[in-house]
C-alpha cells in the first residue's frame, strides 16, 4: 500500500498540489475584490446604487484578469522547452510538471469561460440598476442619462457594453471550436478561431479603458452617508436612517462638500502586459527560427496503411530524441501548423531528421497528395527523384514527455498505432549509442490494428536487438507487439524479420500481468511509464500506476500530449 502511496504521490502529488494553489489564488481574489467593493468606503455610494451586481462583477473580473494572464504561458513553448532542457531544472518532478502545460493552459480557458458567464450576468443586474436607481445627486455616478432608460440602450452606446458583446462573440468562437469533436473533425476551424486570441487581448484593453464604474475620491471631505443641505430630502433622510441604525442618537456627520466620482485607471494591462508580450516576442523568435533557415526535403518514403516518411535536412537544427516539431507548408495553408514527432534526429554521421504523417484529415491528405504526386507506386520506395518537392517551414524542435525516457534506469513504452513515432527517436538513438544514456532496459509494447504497421519500423527493430546481441546486452530490450485485429490468421512471414515474428501477439494486452512482471523483475526501482496511443490504453495504464499494490515497484506515468 505504501508503494502505491508512492506511485499516486509521484504521478499526481505535484500536479494536485499546484491545482490547489492556482485554485486558492483564484479564491483569494474573487474575496478580496469583493470585500473592498463591499465595505471600501470609496465604493460607498456606487455600492448603494448597484447592490451586489457590482461586488460580484468586479470580484469576477479580478479572477479574470488573473487567468488572462497565465493561459497564455502554457503556450510559450520555446520557454518551456529552454526550461526542461536547461541545468536550472534538475529536478524531474519539474520536468514533468512542465509536461501538464496544456492540461492547465485548457484549466485557465475554461475557468475564463465560466467567469466570464458570472461577469457578464452581473454587469447586466447593474444596468438595471443604473436604469432603476438613477442618482439625481450625484450625476458622475451614473451611466444612464436619465431614470428608467432601456438597459438595452446602455450596452450598445457605452464602449464597456459594445466591447462587452463583442467579448463573448469572440470567446464563445473559441470555446465551442475547442471542442473535442470539432479539433477531431476539422482541425483548420479550430486553429483560426483560436488565432482570434490577437483580437480577444486588443477589445479587452479597450473595455477595461471604459471607465463605467466611478469611485469616490474625496472621502476624507464627504464622509459616505453625511448629510448636506444640497441633496436632495430622499437622499439626506436615507442617510439620516443609515447613521441612526448605527448609533442612536449621534450627531450626524456633515459634508463639507460635494462628492467627486473617477473612474479607476485601467488595471487589466497590469496584469496581461507581460505574458502578452513574451508571448508575442516568443512567437515572433519562432517565425524568424523558422523561416530564416530553408528547410531541404531529402527523401520521401510511401509506407504501408496511408504513412509517409519525410526526412528534411536544416542547417543548425539540433533536436533531442523525444522531441517534436510545428510542420508548415505553404502550398496547403499559409497558417496552419501542425505537430509532429521527430522519428529520426540528426547525428554526427547523418544530419538528416524526419518524421513519420498519418494521412488522416484534409490537411495530411493535401500535403501527402504533394510529397507523392510523381509516384503512382505503393510499395516502400524512396522517392530520390530531382524533382521540386513543396515548400515547408519547421517551426521547433519543442520538447515532450518522451525526452525523460533515458533519466530513468527502466523505462516502459507504450504505443497505439502511429503512436509509436515518438518512441522510433528513443529506439534510433539507443541504436546509435545505447551506451551513453542512463537507461538500463526498455519495456517496449506496441499495440497495432493492421499487421503492416508493424512494418513502419521493422528494420530499426531487428537492429537495436541485433546490436544488442552482439554487445552482450540481450535483455536490454523487451519487445512486445499486439495485433488487436483477431480476424484471420495473421503473422510476419520474412525471415529478416524472424525476431518480430517471434514478439507477435494475437489480442490486446494484459496490462495488469504486465506490470506485474516488470514490478518483479524491477524490485525497489522507479520505473517511468510513457504513453501515446488511444484514450483507452492511456487511462488503464495511469490507474495501474497510481494502484499498483502488488510489487515494490514505482511506476511513473508520463503521457505524450502536443501543447
Amino acid at each position: 500500500m505504501s508503494v502505491a502511496l508512492k506511485s499516486w504521490r509521484a504521478n499526481e502529488g505535484p500536479k494536485h498540489l499546484i491545482t490547489m494553489v492556482w485554485i486558492a489564488a483564484n479564491v483569494f481574489l474573487f474575496w478580496k475584490t469583493f470585500m473592498v467593493y463591499f465595505s471600501e468606503a470609496q465604493y460607498y455610494y456606487l455600492h448603494k446604487m448597484l447592490g451586489l451586481g457590482l461586488c460580484i462583477s468586479r470580484a469576477s473580473a479580478s479572477v479574470l484578469n488573473f487567468n488572462c494572464s497565465l493561459v497564455l504561458l502554457p503556450m510559450c513553448r520555446s520557454l518551456l522547452t529552454f526550461l526542461r532542457g536547461s541545468q536550472r531544472v534538475t529536478g524531474r518532478r519539474v520536468r514533468r510538471l512542465l509536461d501538464k502545460s496544456k492540461t492547465f493552459h485548457v484549466a485557465c480557458g475554461v475557468t475564463i469561460c465560466i467567469f466570464s458567464v458570472v461577469h457578464v450576468s452581473a454587469h447586466l443586474v447593474n444596468m438595471v440598476s443604473f436604469s432603476v436607481r438613477y442618482s439625481e445627486d450625484f450625476p458622475g455616478l451614473n451611466v444612464a442619462q436619465y431614470r428608467g432608460q432601456d438597459p438595452r440602450i446602455l450596452i450598445i452606446s457605452t464602449v464597456p457594453g459594445v466591447t462587452g458583446v463583442l467579448l463573448v462573440l469572440v470567446l464563445f468562437l473559441m470555446f465551442t471550436a475547442s471542442s473535442y469533436c470539432i479539433r477531431v473533425s476539422s482541425y483548420e476551424i479550430f486553429w483560426y478561431t483560436h488565432n482570434l486570441f490577437i483580437v480577444f487581448y486588443v477589445i479587452l484593453m479597450v473595455h477595461v479603458a471604459g471607465g463605467a464604474l466611478k469611485y469616490q475620491s474625496n472621502v476624507e471631505t464627504h464622509p459616505p452617508g453625511c448629510v448636506h443641505n444640497n441633496l436632495s430630502s430622499w437622499t439626506n433622510h436615507r442617510a439620516a436612517g443609515e447613521k441612526g441604525a448605527e448609533s442612536s442618537g449621534a450627531p450626524q456627520t456633515v459634508c463639507q462638500e460635494e462628492a467627486r466620482f473617477q473612474p479607476h485607471f485601467p488595471q487589466t494591462w497590469l496584469w496581461v502586459s507581460a505574458p502578452l508580450c513574451l508571448y508575442c516576442a516568443e512567437r515572433f523568435y519562432r517565425f524568424i527560427r523558422s523561416s530564416a533557415a530553408p528547410v531541404t526535403i531529402v527523401s520521401v518514403v510511401s509506407h504501408p496503411c496511408s504513412v509517409v516518411e519525410l526526412r528534411m535536412l536544416k542547417s543548425g537544427f539540433k533536436p533531442r530524441p523525444g522531441q517534436y516539431i510545428l510542420l508548415n507548408c505553404p502550398s496547403v495553408s499559409s497558417f496552419e501548423n501542425h505537430p509532429f514527432t521527430l522519428t529520426t534526429c540528426p547525428t554526427g554521421k547523418n544530419q538528416t531528421f524526419g518524421i513519420h504523417l498519418r494521412v488522416l484529415g484534409d490537411w495530411t491528405s493535401r500535403f501527402s497528395q504533394l510529397l507523392l504526386q510523381q509516384s503512382n507506386s505503393s510499395e516502400i520506395l524512396p522517392m530520390m527523384q530531382q524533382r521540386r518537392y513543396p515548400t515547408v517551414h519547421v517551426d521547433g524542435p519543442f520538447g515532450s514527455p518522451s525526452e525523460e525516457v533515458f533519466n530513468y534506469e527502466v523505462s516502459l513504452c507504450v504505443a497505439g498505432g502511429i503512436g509509436v513515432t515518438p518512441f522510433a527517436c528513443v529506439l534510433q538513438a539507443l541504436f546509435d549509442d545505447w551506451r551513453q544514456y542512463k537507461l538500463k532496459r526498455l519495456y517496449f509494447v506496441w499495440v497495432c490494428r493492421d499487421l503492416q504497421s508493424f512494418y513502419w519500423f521493422a528494420d530499426l527493430l531487428c537492429g537495436l536487438h541485433e546490436r544488442l546481441w552482439r554487445d552482450n546486452r540481450p535483455d536490454y530490450l523487451n519487445v512486445q507487439l499486439y495485433l488487436s485485429n483477431t480476424q484471420g490468421l495473421q503473422s510476419i512471414s520474412e525471415e529478416r524479420y524472424r525476431f518480430l515474428s517471434s514478439r507477435l501477439r494475437i489480442g490486446r494486452p494484459k496490462w495488469k500481468l504486465i506490470f506485474q512482471e516488470i514490478g518483479r523483475a524491477n524490485q525497489l526501482k522507479r520505473v517511468g511509464v510513457f504513453c501515446c496511443g488511444p484514450k483507452g490504453i492511456s487511462k488503464a495504464l495511469h490507474t495501474l500506476c497510481n494502484s499498483n499494490p502488488h510489487t515494490e515497484t514505482a511506476f511513473e506515468y508520463n503521457k505524450e500530449s502536443f501543447s
